[in-house]
């Protein structure tokens, strides 16, 4: 009796250590979610886009890793804007944004930054050139970046704001410093809905 109790609590501790390891990896990793998460916003205008507005949508399938933004980094480094917007178009889409009047974009880059009141969630992509804007307007192919930042107050939902660049290019400034240089200007983020 006492060996068939020894080989019961032996094959319960085996089963415990199986159950654990199997949670354990079906836990999702670095960068990877369990579900879709989606952010509704209101983008208005300003300066000379004043009294517009229009519906945003980001959708975030995973949150980019640390090793790709080091391979936007060095991207950067080596090709400025155009190496970065080349090392975009590599990535595999980790989200997507629909803005009206476009079919959407996937992006590519999307880092989420913890704050002491809730989270910042910053994002990148390629913007695909329009045929007339590139045909009418050579300018405008270097703003070839959408990029933005939505900043989730979970203490006060009212306190969420953001800024989207819908058509950007990343430079190195007169000091020395990483600048978002704009075709037109930003646009100001409100009315954040986060559907979890």
């Amino acid at each position: 009796m006492h060996v068939s109790n020894s080989k019961m609590l032996h094959f319960v501790k085996k089963a415990s250590i199986l159950i654990c390891l199997l949670t354990i990896a079906i836990v999702p990793g670095v960068g990877q979610r369990g579900e879709t998460e989606t952010i509704d916003a209101t983008a208005f205008g300003t300066s000379t886009q004043l009294g517009r507005n229009f519906g945003v949508k980001v959708m975030i399938y995973e949150f980019s890793t640390p090793e790709d933004r080091d391979i936007l980094v060095q991207a950067f480094q080596k090709g400025q804007n155009d190496g970065l917007v080349n090392a975009l178009e590599k990535m595999k889409s980790v989200g997507r944004i629909s803005i009206p009047g476009t079919l959407g974009y996937e992006l590519n880059y999307i880092r989420e930054i913890i704050t002491p009141t809730g989270r910042t969630i910053r994002f990148v992509t390629n913007r695909q050139i329009a045929f007339g804007e590139s045909y009418w307007n050579t300018q405008t192919k270097s703003f070839n970046l959408t990029a933005g930042e939505i900043i989730l107050n979970d203490s006060d939902k009212s306190k969420s704001s953001g800024v989207l660049f819908p058509a950007a290019q990343l430079i190195i400034n007169k000091e020395g410093e990483l600048q978002w240089e704009l075709n037109q200007n930003a646009w100001k983020l409100t009315n954040i809905i986060e559907w979890k």
